[in-house]
C-alpha cells in the first residue's frame, strides 16, 4: 500500500501527527474516519498524487499519531483541537493553504477547520456526513438505532472502554469487513487494539456530544458560514440519504455547495474508490 509515499511524524505543538505524503502540485489533506486510520485512503491517494501533493494524516488519538491526555470538558478530543493539529502540521510541512477532504470523523474535523481557519482552507470535501450539531438536533429513533455507537461511546469513562477492550474484534467492524482489503483491516486492528486508542476514540465521541455540539450550535446561532467551495459525497446505500437532504443541510452552512451520492455504503473510499476518486479529481481540478 502507498507505493511512493513516505512516512513522517510532524510535531504540531499539541500533538505529534503521523502522515504519509507523496506527489507534486497543490496540497490536498486527506482525513480519515472512525475507527480507521489514514490507511483508508490507500486506494484513492495514489491516484490523487498524480496531480496533487497528497498528505494523509492520522487524527490525534488514532493510528500512530500521539494520544494527548483527556480532560473533563473533552476539549482535547474536540474537532476544534484536531483542526488546530492539522493546520499546524500542514504549516510545518510547508503548506499554508490547502484543500481538505474528510470522511466521517475526519469530515467533522475538516468542516471545523473551514469554519475556524478559513484562511488556510482552499476547498472542502466531506464524505458521508452532515454537521454534528444537525445530527444531534434532528435525532430521532431511526438515528438512535442506526448510529447507536454515538450514544454508547459518549458514555462516561470507563464503561465503553471496558466493554470494547473485552472484545475489540467483536465491537469494531462487527459486520461488513468484506469491504476492506486484508492489508487495511490488519492495520485497523493493529491500531484499535491499543487501549490508549480505544480511550481516545471514546473521548472523540464524548467531545462530539458536548464540546463539538455546542461549537456548532454557537456557529449556527451566530450565522457563521463556510466560505470556501464545498463538495458533499455520500453513500446511497447508507443512512445519510434516508435521514437527510444532504445538499440542503450543507447549504444551510456553506455558500457554495455541490455534490452527489455514490452507489455504496458508508466507506466510500474503500467501497467505491474509482467513483470517489473521480468525484474528488473533478472537484479539485477546478480549484487546483
Amino acid at each position: 500500500m502507498f507505493e511512493g509515499f513516505r512516512l513522517d511524524r510532524i510535531d504540531a505543538g499539541e500533538a505529534t501527527i503521523n502522515i504519509r505524503i507523496a506527489g507534486d502540485g497543490p496540497p490536498v489533506l486527506l482525513l480519515h474516519g472512525y475507527p480507521q486510520t489514514h490507511v483508508m485512503w490507500h486506494l484513492v491517494a495514489p491516484q490523487l498524487a498524480q496531480k496533487f501533493t497528497v498528505i494523509c494524516a492520522d487524527l490525534r488519538g488514532y493510528g500512530d499519531s500521539s494520544k494527548p491526555p483527556s480532560a473533563t470538558d473533552h476539549e482535547p478530543y474536540s474537532k476544534r483541537a484536531m483542526a488546530r493539529d492539522m493546520v499546524a502540521m500542514m504549516r510545518a510541512s510547508g503548506f499554508e493553504r490547502f484543500h481538505v477532504v474528510g470522511h466521517d470523523r475526519g469530515g467533522r474535523v475538516a468542516y471545523r477547520m473551514a469554519l475556524d481557519h478559513p484562511d488556510h482552507v482552499e476547498s472542502l470535501a466531506v464524505l458521508d456526513i452532515v454537521p454534528t450539531g444537525e445530527m444531534f438536533r434532528r435525532a430521532d429513533m431511526a438515528f438512535g438505532l442506526g448510529y447507536w455507537h454515538w450514544f454508547f461511546l459518549a458514555q462516561h469513562h470507563d464503561l465503553p472502554e471496558r466493554v470494547i477492550a473485552a472484545n475489540t474484534d467483536g465491537f469494531f467492524f462487527h459486520r461488513g469487513r468484506d469491504v476492506f482489503t486484508p492489508e487495511a483491516m490488519a492495520e485497523y486492528k493493529r491500531c484499535y487494539d491499543d487501549p490508549a486508542a480505544i480511550h481516545a476514540m471514546c473521548e472523540d465521541y464524548r467531545a462530539g456530544a458536548s464540546y463539538d455540539f455546542e461549537a456548532d450550535e454557537q456557529d449556527r446561532a451566530a450565522g457563521r458560514r463556510i466560505s470556501c467551495p464545498l463538495l458533499a459525497l455520500w453513500g446511497t446505500r447508507g443512512h445519510m440519504p434516508q435521514w437527510y437532504d444532504v445538499l440542503q443541510v450543507w447549504r444551510d452552512w456553506a455558500d457554495d455547495v455541490r455534490g452527489h451520492g455514490i452507489d455504496c455504503g458508508h466507506y466510500l473510499a474503500e467501497e467505491a474508490p474509482e467513483a470517489t476518486t473521480e468525484a474528488l479529481l473533478s472537484f479539485l481540478a477546478r480549484r487546483g
